[in-house]
């Protein structure tokens, strides 16, 4: 089906700054967009907001997307509609102006195949009690989404989308996709809680500062990072599944938990790096070591705590992992090779390259993390005196 089948664009706006950040509201089967855009003066000021008429095909074919069952949208009729939306978008938000999709329900899984399918287009994606279109033919490859920003919620009550759906969704922007990705689970049903909003709201007003101050990093897997310290320049990929890890704040590895005479030799072999100062972290829980850089003339966004040059710690024992600032390609690109997940704050309230480093197993893995942790260094440390 071609573009030409849809209607033209029906849309609806709150705000008339043509020039500010674009907020792309997509709402669910049965709604329309003047009832997403409702949403608007819950949200932060100083954005546009457009909520966007799901297109019909010509003849009464499908809202956003035509499925053989909630969540299973046939890809071909998922690409015409991102087609669609895709040249309407081009026409309001041309290139360098930030957009932000936020969708709900059968809006969140256009949303989510939008990102999917075009990451590099997108400044964040909200997916809101709805499930990504995993059966639609998005790419769907590890660090997919690393570097956007990816707010989810759920109800652990949903009786419209299927939980496998939920759980899916859930777990592939927590963990393969790469995305630094902030959750929320509610107690209620298929419904945009009064809790969810105000942090919705919170998480896009982070997203639209972050970006006026720190600008757009890159987003997917990098091809081509260069990593110094490893033989080769290039990072192995990690073997085996991926350590659970927390889906809330404090970050923590809950599972393969590194040996602890292998955290301890990591402390060390850290700690002998040049103008490494040691102490307790001011950022992370209680009982992490910090390693700082008193003297260090790096980029701001080189430091975990700018103001004390904190660019690296270590989580205790029960845990092993760290957190370490990188330039954004290089933390994606650990994303992609298994090494770590961003902070869930990554280009937000943290810098966009604040990634968290998976302890490591063996004494071969403990060389790869030590290499990464050099790398952090090297960029906190600042450039040699000419």
């Amino acid at each position: 089906m071609s573009i030409t089948a849809f209607a033209a664009s029906v849309v609806a706006t709150h705000g008339a700054d043509p020039s500010a950040p674009l907020v792309v509201l997509l709402h669910g089967r049965g709604s329309n967009e003047r009832e997403i855009l409702s949403l608007a003066p819950h949200l932060p000021g100083g954005v546009e907001y457009a909520a966007v008429r799901a297109p019909i095909a010509e003849g009464g074919g499908f809202a956003w997307f035509a499925n053989r069952g909630i969540g299973r949208p046939v890809a071909s009729s998922l690409e015409a509609t991102m087609a669609w939306f895709l040249r309407w978008l081009d026409e309001v938000a041309p290139a360098g102006r930030p957009v932000v999709l936020v969708g709900f329900s059968g809006g969140a899984a256009f949303a989510g195949g939008l990102a999917l399918a075009e990451p590099t287009r997108f400044a964040g994606a909200a997916i809101l009690y709805g499930t990504l279109p995993f059966d639609a033919g998005v790419p769907l490859d590890r660090g997919r989404l690393a570097n956007l920003p990816v707010f989810v919620a759920r109800g652990e009550a949903d009786h419209v989308i299927p939980r496998e759906l939920l759980d899916r969704t859930w777990a592939y922007l927590h963990t393969e996709s790469g995305a630094p990705t902030v959750g929320r689970r509610d107690p209620g049903g298929h419904g945009i809680t009064a809790a969810t909003l105000h942090r919705l709201a919170g998480w896009v007003a982070e997203r639209v500062a972050h970006l006026a101050t720190d600008g757009p990093a890159p987003v997917g897997a990098p091809s081509g990072a260069v990593w110094d310290a490893v033989p080769g320049g290039a990072l192995p990929h990690r073997e085996g599944p991926a350590p659970e890890v927390s889906w809330d704040i404090p970050q923590q590895q809950l599972s393969q938990t590194a040996p602890e005479s292998l955290q301890e030799s990591l402390f060390q072999r850290i700690s002998a790096l040049a103008g490494v100062h040691g102490g307790p972290s001011h950022i992370s829980v209680p009982g992490a070591r910090a390693f700082a850089l008193p003297d260090g003339t790096g980029p701001h966004d080189a430091y975990l705590v700018p103001g004390v040059r904190e660019f690296a710690h270590l989580h205790p024992a029960y845990d092993g992992s760290l957190h370490l600032a990188l330039p954004a390609a290089h933390a994606a690109d650990l994303v992609a090779h298994g090494w770590g997940v961003p902070h869930p704050w990554a280009g937000t309230r943290l810098a966009a390259g604040f990634v968290m480093l998976f302890g490591p197993r063996t004494p071969d893995e403990l060389e790869t993390v030590l290499a990464v942790v050099r790398a952090a260094h090297a960029v906190a440390s600042g450039p040699d005196p000419a």
